[in-house]
């Protein structure tokens, strides 16, 4: 009987540990908990939170600019990457991310896993690929034309870990012990790294040439 029951409250403890685990942003108590009369946002690059750069225009749908979306567990963002433009590397702690790329690119998109591997893949207009909870990943455009996608993420704050920015706050004695590298190499290298989570960079013409790996 004892036995039995260290059994069911093995496997209960374990059930509840699996739930705090895989919950996600808490399920909505109510359909329309701001009493709203519209659940439509029109021109998401004019009335999303928008942000533009050398790689690109993003617009991102949030609980700011579409309160529909308060309590929805979900943030969407949409992309116009010119060729050669990067999604640098980055994380979202609270949440996973499914990218559909709508027409244009290719792009070359992935993630690394906590074992270290690359996940690594080519998609095109049509495909949709997913990026994880938590895991560095990454996007670029390889083609010749600019790419239309969409991010959709399954919180309504997934936060934005930009991974070059965040590694350089770490205390230099530190890094370099970690690059093994020395601090002057360190500090030129700071220098160049945009601190910027919004903006869509672009790879310099020595590094990418627009078609040259489709």
């Amino acid at each position: 009987m004892q036995a039995a029951l260290c059994l069911v409250l093995v496997i209960a403890i374990g059930c509840m540990q699996i739930t705090s685990v895989t919950a996600a942003d808490p399920d909505p108590l109510l359909d329309n908990p701001l009493n709203l009369t519209s659940f439509t946002i029109r021109d998401i690059f004019h009335n999303g939170d928008v942000s533009s750069g050398p790689g690109g225009v993003r617009a991102a749908v949030n609980t700011r600019n579409f309160p529909a979306t308060t309590s929805e567990g979900i943030t969407v963002v949409r992309f116009e990457m010119v060729p050669c433009g990067v999604n640098v590397p980055h994380t979202h702690p609270r949440a996973s991310e499914l990218l559909s790329l709508i027409s244009g690119g290719p792009l070359q998109v992935g993630f690394i896993d906590t074992s270290g591997n690359a996940h690594l893949d080519i998609i095109h207009p049509g495909d949709s690929t997913l990026f994880p909870r938590g895991l560095l990943h990454f996007e670029i455009n390889l083609g010749t034309e600019n790419a239309t996608y969409l991010s959709a993420l399954n919180s309504q704050n997934p936060g934005t870990l930009n991974a070059g920015a965040s590694l350089f706050r770490v205390p230099e004695l530190t890094l370099a012990t970690a690059l093994n590298t020395e601090f002057s190499v360190l500090k030129k290298i700071a220098k160049s790294i945009s601190s910027d989570l919004t903006t869509l960079q672009k790879s310099s013409k020595a590094h990418c040439v627009p078609g040259k790996w489709v």
